[in-house]
């Protein structure tokens, strides 16, 4: 996958400015659940068993809330700011449950830029189908500083 291809590093500090907005629409597939609950070993019955799920106020299985925050913390990764990025702070909220299958939009708007301790702060929101909100929050990102430079291949590697 993407183990061995370079990337070319994300937006410094004084590329980024306030105001500036990324759209992300993700479905949620079994695939993804599948593979989240084998790399985790979480078997929570709330995840994976609709007859348990089913005698909850959910009524059905419910996407883990840290799967939510894997598809956040990735978008900054591949798009704002990018690759070498670095999630400082989060605080999330997560105000209503998301079920399998669902189709989420978010919306990741640069709220702060502190150049002076590169670090800018996004305002973060999913919706669902309904467009109801699901989760809302704060990200504080240290954008990629990037090097000069070398005259050698000695990171060609990483």
């Amino acid at each position: 996958m993407l183990l061995g291809k370079k990337r070319k590093p994300g937006r410094k500090i004084g590329e980024m400015s306030v105001g500036e907005k990324l759209t992300l629409t993700e479905k949620i597939e079994d695939k993804d659940l599948l593979l989240y609950l084998g790399l985790t070993n979480d078997s929570n019955p709330l995840f994976i068993q609709h007859d348990y799920a089913s005698q909850t106020p959910f009524k059905k299985p419910i996407v883990p809330t840290i799967m939510l925050t894997g598809i956040v913390t990735a978008a900054v990764s591949k798009y704002l700011p990018g690759p070498g990025s670095s999630v400082n702070e989060q605080q999330i909220k997560f105000i209503k449950p998301v079920y399998h299958y669902a189709t989420i939009k978010f919306l990741f708007e640069i709220t702060e830029v502190d150049v002076k301790n590169n670090e800018i702060t996004m305002y973060i929101e999913a919706v669902d189908e309904e467009q109801e909100v699901v989760l809302n929050g704060t990200l504080k990102v240290a954008p990629p500083i990037l090097v000069e430079s070398f005259t050698g291949s000695a990171l060609e590697n990483f």
